[in-house]
């Protein structure tokens, strides 16, 4: 049975909508804890398919999460190898770093349903069905694009919104594996940083019901269709 590492740093920032992808294509899952489970290149190397998830910290604050020393090796070791691994948010910005890219707070905080603007080599990309449906963009730190990797979509705020590097490594710093019907766990998680961008959570919940529908669908096949690539023997 292949197997899949997904690393997790909040509990509710999960797999989601990726969970249902990979059993079907005979998938184990198993968590690892950031902070608690032990991160190293070796537990890294050894499956199939890695997925960094996303998380409310910079990847830049080492001294105030030391763990983010040993995760970013690891990481760093795996994508060398070119293994398969998809970063989403903070996951992508851990993987834009390990590939020696610079990470900082963006200009302004990106949270709530919005439109990307793709590249050409983005209409091309699995994420190609994403020119006019709005995705989930929850993050305030913006990554440079890592060299040798091709810039697949942007924002006003934020030029690098996804990037990939041959067929195996690709990094959004937007969520296309969220399940909007769990929107509620993300506004109870993020309701101090909601709070601070005076963002109401009604209007979050608003969009969910609006747009969540039809970015769940398309985000299931971009991602089974990136699966299929980057898993293709």
């Amino acid at each position: 049975m292949p197997d899949c590492i997904a690393i997790r740093h909040v509990a509710f920032e999960d797999v989601g909508l990726l969970a249902p992808l990979l059993a079907a294509r005979g998938f184990s899952l198993r968590y690892l804890e950031a902070g608690i489970d032990a991160i190293d290149a070796a537990t890294l190397a050894a499956p199939e398919l890695v997925v960094v998830l996303g998380g409310p910290i910079g990847v830049y604050e080492e001294d105030l999460y030391p763990f983010l020393h040993g995760e970013l090796a690891a990481i760093r070791a795996r994508l060398d190898a070119q293994k398969p691994t998809l970063g989403v948010c903070l996951g992508a910005q851990l993987m834009a770093k390990a590939l020696g890219a610079n990470v900082a707070p963006g200009p302004q905080k990106e949270i709530g349903w919005a439109t990307l603007t793709l590249t050409g080599a983005g209409r091309a990309s699995v994420l190609g069905a994403f020119e006019t449906t709005p995705v989930l963009h929850w993050h305030g730190d913006n990554f440079e694009l890592p060299a040798n990797a091709v810039r697949l979509a942007s924002t006003s705020a934020c030029p690098n919104q996804a990037f990939a590097s041959g067929k195996n490594l690709l990094g959004l710093q937007f969520h296309i594996e969220a399940d909007p019907a769990r929107i509620e766990q993300w506004l109870v998680g993020h309701t101090v940083e909601l709070g601070k961008a005076g963002i109401d959570p009604r209007e979050i919940r608003r969009q969910a019901a609006m747009f969540g529908p039809a970015t769940a669908e398309k985000g299931q096949a971009a991602l089974a269709a990136w699966l299929d690539g980057a898993l293709r023997r």
